[in-house]
């Protein structure tokens, strides 16, 4: 008995290989989406094509990380000033800038603990800790939660609306920014971080961005304060850099408006 072997004509085997390729494309894409998940805030669509090429890894507590990069495009040896550091390596939007692209700068947080650490594994950062406002050498209340010290604040309030616990009341003395960066010899600054729970206006008001311009800032800005950071960087002729806007919801990010942008 002659039993012929199945075969695919042309036509066939086309389908064939094109619902193969579909298959793949749309499983290959479903795998990379899932992978970004987690990096990706609800409705922060235009933050994904910054995880494709810079992630999905960071140490930034959001995309900050990415943005960064995107704008100095990976360049090597700037300098830095963060203000509300925080710990060396966790939720950091510097620790990157240093330890892979050789920058150095100063990291400004009242909460002493951490300055080991920086100086252990930070060495090119200088560690102060101060609490950065609008005049120096007087005593703030820093309310620190015992269960996130990520969200410590000068206001009691709003550490127990972000859900911080068991408040501990840390006194230190405060500096401005200013003053900082003279007693550093700073003379120039690439890329300003501020985030310190609703005194970013205070933090401003002590700083004299018409004689450092920092080329990229970033700013946590909650809603009690953002129309006064926006004022601030209007009235010394910075812009809100669009391209970031509806990547970070978190923060807002500026540039000077008579510099090109990427």
């Amino acid at each position: 008995m002659n039993i012929s072997k199945p075969r695919f004509n042309l036509v066939e085997l086309a389908i064939f290989l094109s619902a193969v390729a579909v298959f793949a494309f749309v499983f290959g894409k479903t795998r990379t989406e899932s992978r970004l998940a987690p990096f990706l805030t609800h409705g922060a669509g235009e933050l994904a094509p910054l995880a494709t090429q810079y992630g999905p890894g960071r140490h930034s507590e959001h995309g900050e990380e990415w943005v960064i990069r995107d704008f100095f495009a990976d360049g090597r040896d700037g300098v830095f000033v963060d203000v509300g550091a925080n710990d060396y390596k966790r939720f950091s939007n510097t620790y990157y800038l240093e330890t892979e692209l050789g920058w150095s700068g100063i990291a400004l947080e009242p909460q002493a603990k951490f300055s080991s650490d920086y100086a252990k594994h930070r060495p090119r950062t200088r560690f102060v800790p101060l609490f950065v406002s609008d005049t120096s050498n007087s005593e703030a209340v820093l309310h620190v939660p015992r269960n996130n010290d990520l969200i410590a604040s000068s206001s009691a309030t709003f550490v127990k609306e972000e859900g911080g616990d068991d408040l501990v009341p840390l006194r230190t003395n405060t500096t401005t920014l200013d003053d900082v960066l003279e007693r550093s010899g700073v003379s120039q600054i690439d890329f300003l971080s501020i985030d310190v729970e609703l005194h970013e206006p205070q933090v401003l008001r002590g700083f004299s961005i018409a004689r450092y311009r920092p080329r990229l800032v970033c700013v946590e800005s909650h809603p009690e304060v953002r129309q006064q950071i926006l004022d601030y960087f209007t009235s010394n002729g910075y812009v809100v850099l669009g391209k970031y806007l509806r990547a970070d919801s978190d923060n807002l990010w500026f540039a000077e408006s008579k510099r090109p942008h990427p």
